[in-house]
């Protein structure tokens, strides 16, 4: 039986501190809301891990905010997690919206003017369904570049504190497959947002568009509370509660930074 309390709080998980930046956006969108954050950083990252232990480790955390939280909508701020899990959480979890993110082809490709456009992911993002399926849904539109991105969404978790060494991933990594025409990256990663200034420096004078799945998570977020009837409607101000599956003090500390960071 489903419960209609408005003033139930949102969940929102990712692998570790990524998904922050679709916190950021809901916050946003929804400044009467409460959310319930948890950073799974003990098993981040989970791009690198098998379907099978990604799905395990994500119901572990819905499950988790459902019993200590009672929470009234789960969000997936996670693309591996989403690619991996969606589908089983939603047949499992049948009275609550659970919604997922996904690698932002569809705005990339719509705002493209004919230029290449880069998607950056986790291994596991871009070998599962939800990718392939939207690769095979644009491939006629736009060139699309698919970059797997190794250990990238790691120095996030870290603090963005070795520019050194993200600087020599760029150059290992971005740079083969960066050209003149390149009009747009799709950062298909919730933790890559929070480097978009080192991407941003790293590119000089080239113009590059830089393209998330935040704001639409967030938007699809709204339109299921609305449909829902689990709208708040009172004049709360929203709060947030950070948790981790690390008992390290410095990961909620490194989460109120992310969460108030200057992305621009």
């Amino acid at each position: 039986m489903k419960d209609n309390d408005k003033t139930r709080p949102v969940g929102m998980m990712d692998s570790g501190l990524g998904g922050i930046s679709v916190l950021r956006e809901a916050v946003r969108v929804l400044p009467k809301e409460d959310f319930v954050y948890f950073g799974d950083s003990v098993n981040v990252p989970y791009g690198t891990r098998t379907t099978e232990k990604v799905q395990e480790l994500t119901f572990n955390v819905v499950e988790k905010l459902r019993q200590e939280y009672n929470i009234k909508a789960m969000v997936i701020a996670c693309n591996t997690a989403t690619s991996a899990s969606i589908k089983a959480l939603r047949a499992h979890y049948t009275d609550m919206p659970i919604i997922g993110i996904e690698p932002a082809v569809k705005p990339a490709v719509i705002c493209n003017q004919g230029g290449r456009i880069i998607v950056m992911g986790t291994p596991m993002t871009m070998r599962l369904e939800n990718y392939q399926r939207l690769m095979n849904m644009y491939k006629d539109e736009a060139e699309i570049v698919p970059l797997t991105c190794w250990g990238l969404a790691e120095f996030v978790e870290d603090g963005i504190r070795d520019h050194e060494g993200l600087r020599k991933f760029f150059d290992e990594n971005l740079k083969p497959v960066l050209t003149d025409d390149t009009e747009s990256i799709v950062l298909g990663c919730t933790h890559y947002p929070f480097l978009k200034k080192e991407l941003k420096n790293y590119f000089g004078d080239r113009n590059i568009l830089l393209i998330d799945g935040s704001k639409g998570t967030s938007s699809q977020l709204r339109r299921r509370l609305d449909e829902e009837g689990l709208l708040r409607d009172d004049d709360h101000k929203g709060e947030v509660t950070f948790l981790n599956s690390s008992d390290d003090p410095k990961m909620i500390e490194l989460s109120w930074q992310l969460l108030n960071m200057d992305l621009d």
